[in-house]
């Protein structure tokens, strides 16, 4: 794995299935982490099969803590945290690579579903009311129309947050953050992480011109309760309690986070024209 510029890190938790389905065995031209949670299936075997290093966890640790885990092992100067379910085609990491040099923050590609779809990865502000709008809660649905952000072929946007399915930085960056908040076992981890993000002069972009297939299929779509409902809410109640603004609206969000309102929503400049995001706000 030695000499790689990628590192990519993927999280397992009964994903032996997933995982023959979507990476492709033999050598990658990236160094690919597998962190397993502890599965009972045949994860581990599937993983080191496609060609990963598997990094064995005692016990199911949630998301957040499995990528630190493997964040603190990376060897290449940037590092991608993807899902099982994702198609990750190399060439795409060029490019994420030449807007991380050029920008810096973090990145995510377009993702689309299995339909060919684009997948409304980049979103705005999380407010409480903007995710019950994202369920289809009508009218907050219509309310809040520019949560759900895409970005076209050609085109880069700022968002508040990308979805954890993948997100990429310079791994410097990731370390200096502090990596992914433990406080989340799994869902919100990846709003935080964005927001933590703008907050530290890093900026946050949705990449249109990196288009890679994600096999999503949300375990908290139904409307028959299950622990992943029960995850769900632990975590919600854990993030609104660390931003009180996206739940109450005080203190005003464009306040605390001055940066990324000014800029979610609006395209990335190019190269020649791209500001400090440090100067701005």
């Amino acid at each position: 794995m030695a000499g790689h510029r990628w590192s990519v890190v993927t999280v397992s938790y009964h994903s032996a299935e997933t995982l023959r389905r979507c990476w492709r065995a033999g050598p990658k031209p990236y160094e690919w982490i597998v962190v397993d949670n502890c599965s009972t299936d045949d994860s581990v075997a599937a993983a080191q099969e496609l060609g990963a290093r598997v990094i064995r966890l005692p016990e199911n640790v949630g998301f957040a803590r499995a990528n630190n885990a493997a964040l603190r092992e990376v060897t290449g100067d940037y590092v991608l945290f993807a899902n099982p379910d994702l198609e990750v085609r190399p060439d795409g990491l060029d490019v994420l690579r030449r807007h991380l040099d050029t920008h810096g923050g973090l990145v995510a590609p377009q993702l689309l579903a299995s339909d060919g779809v684009p997948q409304p990865n980049g979103r705005g502000f999380p407010y409480a009311t903007a995710k019950l709008g994202n369920r289809k809660v009508w009218p907050l649905s219509r309310l809040h129309a520019g949560y759900r952000m895409v970005a076209e072929p050609g085109e880069a946007r700022y968002v508040a947050w990308v979805m954890g399915a993948a997100v990429a930085g310079r791994t410097a960056d990731l370390v200096r953050l502090g990596g992914w908040n433990e406080r989340f076992f799994l869902y919100y981890e990846d709003h935080e992480l964005g927001l933590r993000a703008w907050r530290n002069d890093l900026p946050v972009v949705l990449l249109g011109d990196v288009r890679w297939t994600h096999h999503w299929a949300r375990a908290t779509n139904s409307l028959r309760w299950s622990r992943a409902h029960s995850l769900e809410l632990r975590s919600a109640r854990t993030f609104f309690g660390m931003f009180p603004e996206f739940l109450f609206g005080l203190p005003p969000a464009v306040r605390r986070h001055r940066q990324a309102a000014r800029l979610i929503g609006s395209p990335v400049p190019r190269p020649s024209a791209a500001p400090d995001p440090t100067t701005v706000g």
